[in-house]
């Protein structure tokens, strides 16, 4: 999904529902949820208001279906990475990507924080969702790979996960690095091989044994 403006000449009918999204994406990130109206998604889009309602029932159905995009969006990323043979070409995989779609996620992003605005079911289901097919994904390819003995038997996967997620959440947030490859190298390499020499995790690790025998 991305916010850039589209032109304003007529469109193929098939192409209306993206320009649509493309200007509604623009419209919810400059404005927030509750600063949008459908009259404005129609003007933008160069439509009216019965033609984007023949689309989209109301302005919350319309909003949702921009974070479905961006949940597919991240499937398709898992699907990606589970396709590799062994953790560390599918987090490879799936950094990579993430950062090739990074404007797309920082718009999915942005609309997700306005998600508190829509009705408590609707949210609900939405969440629920995002936890089985992003968390649960992710969740899976640890899980598999624990089972493979690919990963340190001491940590839970699921807590794995989440220090993964957190390494790499900011090359999807806020500014983007100068260096976003290198940086997603660097953090890669640190949560893979660790930020201390190999000799120096040795000594811990033997160090922490003696500790929890004594």
């Amino acid at each position: 999904m991305t916010v850039q403006p589209v032109s304003q000449s007529a469109a193929l009918p098939e192409t209306t529902r993206v320009r649509i999204q493309q200007e509604a994406a623009r419209l919810f990130v400059q404005s927030g949820y509750h600063g949008v109206s459908m009259r404005e998604v129609a003007q933008a889009v160069g439509v009216t208001k019965p033609a984007l309602y023949h689309h989209y029932a109301d302005k919350e159905a319309l909003f949702l279906s921009m974070l479905d995009g961006a949940l597919a969006g991240l499937a398709r990323l898992v699907e990606e990475a589970s396709a590799q043979s062994g953790l560390r070409a599918q987090l490879e995989t799936l950094v990579r990507e993430l950062l090739a779609s990074a404007p797309e996620q920082r718009v999915g992003l942005q609309l997700a924080s306005e998600l508190r605005h829509v009705s408590p079911a609707r949210r609900a289901a939405f969440e629920q969702a995002y936890r089985r097919v992003w968390m649960g994904g992710l969740s899976a390819l640890f899980e598999q790979a624990a089972a493979r003995g690919e990963l340190r038997q001491d940590l839970p996967p699921a807590l794995l996960t989440r220090a993964f997620l957190a390494l790499t959440y900011p090359l999807v947030t806020g500014v983007p690095p100068a260096d976003p490859q290198g940086t997603a190298h660097a953090l890669l390499a640190v949560y893979l091989d660790g930020a201390t020499p190999h000799h120096s995790r040795e000594t811990t690790a033997r160090q922490m044994k003696t500790s929890s025998s004594d």
